[in-house]
């Protein structure tokens, strides 16, 4: 699945909208959880999907790379979990520890956050900056399956331009990959 770019909830410039969820680590985090942090990608994602599988090992590289200098990953997982119970919250605690997250990994069983940011595919990443205001939107890079045919690193560019107080190349880049999964 592509995102749709005609019918999105927020714009670039528009500010992060707040959230209170659980964490894999036992803690629960709002937006004001980060308030040390200069910039916030915010990712949802979820277990199952192929192209968040395929994208996880760039997730935690830009956070080792870009966490020293004030950027933090927040990964959110809204997908229903009773037809996708892999998606459950028991399950990303096993997928965080195996898959050694070094991100922050949370859990939206509501929905109520994917659809308040008009989140639709997995992964979809937002990018905000120290005002918490949207600098990007989209995908992770332009080959989500398999890093070795990636051509373009929408995501870490977005990040690389933020952390050096530059304009992000490419604000909107729409996200590949699978359907937010909806009750």
């Amino acid at each position: 699945m592509e995102m749709n770019t005609n019918n999105l909830k927020l714009s670039i410039g528009d500010k992060a909208p707040d959230f209170n969820l659980p964490g894999v680590d036992g803690k629960a985090y709002t937006l004001e959880s980060f308030r040390g942090r200069r910039f916030l990608a915010i990712i949802f994602m979820c277990n199952h999907c192929p192209y968040v599988q395929g994208s996880i090992e760039r997730i935690k590289q830009i956070q080792s790379d870009y966490g020293i200098k004030g950027a933090q990953v927040v990964g959110i997982n809204s997908n229903d979990e009773i037809n996708y119970p892999e998606d459950n919250f028991d399950k990303m605690i096993e997928y965080a520890k195996s898959r050694k997250y070094n991100f922050t990994y949370l859990r939206d069983e509501d929905q109520r956050v994917a659809n308040t940011y008009g989140a639709q595919c997995t992964p979809e990443c937002f990018v905000f900056d120290e005002h918490r205001k949207l600098r990007y939107h989209g995908r992770v890079d332009d080959s989500p399956k398999d890093e070795s045919k990636a051509t373009v690193n929408d995501l870490r560019n977005a990040v690389d331009a933020l952390v050096h107080s530059r304009k992000v190349p490419i604000e909107l880049a729409p996200a590949i990959g699978c359907s937010i999964k909806w009750r």
